[in-house]
């Protein structure tokens, strides 16, 4: 129901928790003209009440308990910006959807974990859960999905959903440097979590791609679904050999219901270079919408960072404010079906890497080897080589199952000529 006055109860004064404050602060004037209703902040709450963030937050009752706020009278929305899976975060947010108040969260990882049973508790105490600034910082891809793309039978989701790993990609390729050296250089920068490893390893992307795929396929969140590779394991021979033949390499999401299931992944892949995601740089991202009706829907924008998060944070509480009611993951969490996970991926093209003896025959092993597992070869090249023992050698194959692949490289690695293990990255033409 509609309020003349809407107040927020804020828990987490991070990056994130900050800019939400600022822009309440600075254009109250603009966002009670725009909603209707006046936009207020009457509680927060955070690790460290002396801890100076470059805010005033004088005027705002403090609660050391996260829980404690969501209960407050004086609080109607709770606007959840902690983070984490489970402890403060799930708590406050049980606590106040439990009260019938609606919560407007960043937290992609509660979501992707818990996310099925928090819409059942939201819906059935007529609360709401909101969290565009979950997915893709300041892309408005959530409301695209639930509202202006409604009407369309969704065909598949893709898209670069993590900054970091695609401004390590993009420098690696720019600079010609090496992985860990830009890993390293990211670090330092402040762009890798605490725990790195949900960034480069795809953990965090892979939480995003699975409440974009609840919403664009009506099944419940499926996170142990999806299928997680990082990109610890690209070189830079890798991102220049794809260049060479027209790809770029991208931590790529993608989502599409198949006959043989839902098939989610997350993992490097080569898209076109000419193609809108093989021309993203930097620590931008992109998601890509199919539907039957509307064809396919590129948005671009900044994926993390106070101004950007902090945007669909509000736009979230401005669409509370105006009274605007939808369910949790765009239809009523009931009727979101358990989709079977896929249990073998859509055929496509790959690249394959490998190093071989330079000795006669070793190409025509490699290519009757392929040819037993059912895969046809489109394009090979060999490079000029340093060393007299070994040449490298990529091959681009035909659209093939991943299933063959798989066992074509498990045989590749029985082939005496073939040394270390060979690289392989599927082709996504966007």
């Amino acid at each position: 129901m509609r309020k003349d006055t809407l107040r927020l109860g804020v828990v987490g004064l991070g990056t994130v928790g900050t800019g939400t404050v600022k822009i309440v602060q600075n254009h109250a004037a603009m966002l009670s003209a725009r909603t209707g209703t006046s936009i207020e902040i009457t509680a927060v709450s955070a690790r460290s009440r002396s801890k100076d963030r470059g805010i005033d937050i004088s005027a705002y009752a403090w609660e050391d308990d996260p829980v404690a706020l969501a209960k407050r009278d004086d609080v109607d929305v709770l606007v959840e910006l902690m983070g984490g899976t489970d402890g403060p975060a799930k708590a406050a947010t049980e606590a106040a959807l439990s009260l019938g108040k609606s919560v407007v969260t960043a937290n992609k990882a509660l979501l992707a974990v818990h996310g099925q049973a928090l819409a059942e508790l939201a819906e059935a105490n007529g609360a709401q859960i909101r969290f565009e600034a979950a997915v893709a910082g300041g892309i408005p891809v959530v409301k695209a999905l639930t509202e202006g793309l409604a009407a369309n039978a969704m065909t598949r989701v893709l898209g670069v959903m993590n900054g970091t790993c695609n401004y390590i990609l993009t420098r690696m390729e720019s600079a010609g440097l090496p992985y860990d050296t830009v890993f390293q250089e990211a670090n330092d920068l402040g762009y890798l979590e605490a725990d790195p490893n949900l960034d480069v390893g795809g953990i965090d992307a892979g939480h995003k791609l699975a409440l974009l795929a609840s919403i664009a396929f009506g099944t419940q969140v499926d996170f142990d679904a999806v299928a997680l590779e990082g990109i610890g394991a690209i070189t830079i021979e890798d991102i220049s050999r794809a260049a060479d033949m027209g790809y770029k390499i991208k931590l790529l999401g993608l989502a599409q219901m198949t006959d043989a299931g839902l098939q989610q992944s997350m993992r490097p892949c080569l898209v076109p270079a000419s193609s809108p995601l093989g021309q993203l740089e930097g620590g931008t991202n992109m998601v890509v919408l199919e539907g039957d009706a509307v064809g396919q829907i590129v948005m671009r924008g900044a994926g993390a960072g106070e101004g950007p998060t902090a945007s669909a944070v509000m736009a979230d509480v401005c669409d509370l404010a105006r009274g605007i009611d939808l369910p949790v993951f765009g239809q009523p969490a009931a009727s979101l079906a358990k989709a079977a996970p896929a249990v073998s991926a859509t055929p496509c093209p790959y690249y394959l890497r490998l190093t071989l003896r330079d000795e006669p025959g070793a190409l025509a092993q490699v290519a009757t080897t392929l040819g037993n597992s059912g895969i046809s070869i489109d394009r090979m090249r060999q490079y000029d080589h340093s060393d007299a023992d070994t040449a490298p050698v990529l091959i681009v194959t035909h659209a093939c199952a991943p299933n063959d692949l798989d066992r074509a490289v498990s045989a590749l690695t029985q082939i005496a000529t073939v040394v270390g293990a060979p690289v392989a990255l599927q082709i996504q033409n966007v």
